[in-house]
């Protein structure tokens, strides 16, 4: 009798935890399955993602050096520089060939370089607007004896009637030479596809004699093509728990084609399968010691997440507080790594954008920043070239146009002068009405490319009003000019204001002379002080000389209103 009531004792006190358990083991295998999959599809959009940028990478710089073939079409000068564009793409490693073509057949070919190759003005017809038109899957070229891929480019003119080919071929191994040093290339299932799902390289143990994705009609590759019509990016789970097999897609920014990933749902979650059977044998043998660790490893789990939600709603008011401690290195611990960094980064991109503003190119913010005095209040005194451009004329403009259309006219002329100010690395201090102080920082370089610099960045910011006015002068908007003023001297370089609001900028009299040189400039003009002229001279062809009496300056200056820069 009593051996049966501690039998019974003994079973209605195991049965409940062993119950307990049981359910624990369940719901923690599919608690935990969830997060493994959450952390494979985050490992694995990483993976592709950074194979998809090798390519990127790869194809970035014959697509921006045909862009810009594009873009000085009607540019003065177009010819030269086309000429030198073609060049540079022809010795771009991995290039095997560029080809224009005019539309009346007639072909120029780039030769190999050091054949003397030259194109005039002649050789070289105008056309209004082109594009990259297509990316050719990769092909096999018997002339080079590699496979190939080739960027198209359709050349219009004004009508949008094509007047040119320009085609650049690459060798296809020079695109993927990254992608197949990476581990999990050669260890996983990988595939790179086109946009119609066509395999263009893959690992041979998978994809042996497959030439389509979805040709067997497998309901996971079916599904594959159609997310990567709608999301450049994204993970898809097979049938079944486990799912049989998890996938992931990344799609290639310049080029029609994405990068796939596959794995097997049981190698995905092969140490929760593992652990479940070693779970059951180790509950039946230390039930109450399994519920003692389960309770300690819940607790600590939740006091972890408990400090990142806390410190999460900290942020969302503007408290970044003090980086996390963290005393483990299981995924929590992991977690809190990724939090501080992302905090980290949070803090950094706030500065870059309370101390240097929207308008600073973020490398040029980057290197500001690893200097102490760009952290700080204060500064230090450098030479510098400064830039003051104003619009002429605007206020009696303004008077006759509507607030909404004044602010319009204003917000696209400063679009088109900061796109080309920050392709000069100026850095704009503010804007007043409807100007703009902009200064060219050599750091710890000599100052004199630094002015050549500014000089071209004015010329070009003139060249860019053409365009600006001929955008407004479609919508019966009267022509705009502006003039500019440009000056070098000696100024305090620093954050400018308090601890808790301050701006990166420049202070000292050559700024104020700057802003004077700049009201003697005319409409069309860059006008630049002696200072400046000193620096550059032999670069510069000189429409016109003036001496002038500025405010605030004892003895007249000479000024110089410049025509062009001899290299161009």
């Amino acid at each position: 009798m009593i051996k049966s009531l501690k039998q019974r004792l003994a079973f209605f006190l195991i049965l409940p935890v062993a119950i307990l358990l049981f359910l624990m083991g369940l719901f923690g295998f599919i608690y935990a399955k969830e997060i493994m999959l959450d952390e494979w599809r985050e490992a694995a959009i990483l993976k592709l993602q950074r194979a998809a940028h090798h390519v990127d990478m790869r194809l970035s710089l014959p697509i921006e050096l045909i862009k810009g073939f594009h873009e000085t079409a009607d540019s003065r000068g177009g010819y030269a520089v086309q000429e030198w564009i073609l060049k540079q793409l022809k010795d771009l490693e991995g290039v095997t060939k560029v080809n224009l073509q005019w539309a009346n057949d007639r072909l120029e070919h780039m030769p190999a370089p050091g054949h003397g190759f030259q194109m005039g003005r002649g050789d070289m017809m105008r056309f209004h607007r082109a594009r990259i038109s297509r990316v050719t899957p990769p092909y096999y070229d018997a002339h080079t004896g590699r496979e190939t891929v080739s960027l198209v480019s359709d050349l219009k003119d004004e009508s949008g009637r094509t007047v040119g080919t320009l085609e650049v071929t690459l060798r296809f191994d020079h695109l993927m030479q990254d992608i197949i040093r990476l581990g999990w290339w050669q260890s996983d299932m990988a595939c790179l596809v086109d946009k119609k799902g066509r395999y263009l390289a893959h690992t041979e143990a998978m994809m042996k004699g497959r030439t389509q994705l979805g040709e067997t009609n497998d309901p996971l590759e079916l599904e594959l093509m159609a997310a990567m019509k709608e999301k450049p990016f994204g993970t898809l789970l097979g049938s079944g728990h486990p799912p049989r097999v998890a996938s992931g897609y990344y799609r290639i920014k310049k080029a029609p084609w994405a990068i796939i990933l596959f794995a097997p749902g049981e190698k995905v979650l092969a140490p929760i399968i593992k652990f479940r059977s070693y779970y059951a044998v180790a509950a039946a043998i230390s039930i109450v010691f399994v519920l003692f660790i389960i309770r300690l490893v819940a607790g600590n789990m939740a006091h972890s997440i408990r400090k990142i939600s806390q410190a999460a709603e900290q942020i969302s008011q503007g408290d970044y507080g003090d980086p996390l401690s963290i005393r483990s290195a299981d995924e929590i611990g992991q977690l809190g790594k990724s939090f501080n960094t992302m905090v980290k980064g949070l803090k950094e991109r706030d500065f870059i954008s309370n101390t240097f503003g929207r308008y600073v190119d973020q490398k040029i913010a980057k290197e500001l920043m690893s200097r102490p005095e760009a952290t700080r209040l204060g500064g230090e005194r450098r030479e510098v070239a400064i830039l003051i451009c104003d619009i002429r004329g605007f206020t009696p403009l303004s008077e006759t146009l509507s607030p909404e259309m004044t602010i319009s006219i204003l917000n696209h002329y400063f679009s088109h002068m900061i796109e080309v100010i920050k392709e000069y690395q100026g850095i704009i201090v503010d804007f007043f009405g409807d100007g703009v102080l902009v200064f060219f920082d050599p750091l710890d370089d000599p100052v004199e490319p630094t002015v050549h610099r500014a000089v071209q960045c004015a010329l070009e910011m003139q060249k860019e009003m053409k365009v600006f006015n001929a955008e407004i002068m479609k919508e019966n908007l009267p022509k705009i000019e502006m003039g500019i003023g440009l000056n070098s001297g000696e100024v305090v370089v620093g954050n400018i204001g308090s601890e808790t609001r301050a701006k990166y900028g420049i202070v000292g009299s050559p700024v104020n002379i700057t802003q004077r040189i700049q009201s003697k400039a005319k409409g069309g003009d860059v006008v630049i002080s002696e200072a400046v002229y000193c620096y550059v001279h032999k670069d510069l062809i000189i429409k016109k000389s003036f001496s002038v009496q500025l405010k605030g300056v004892q003895d007249q200056i000479k000024l110089y209103v410049v025509e062009n820069l001899n290299s161009q």
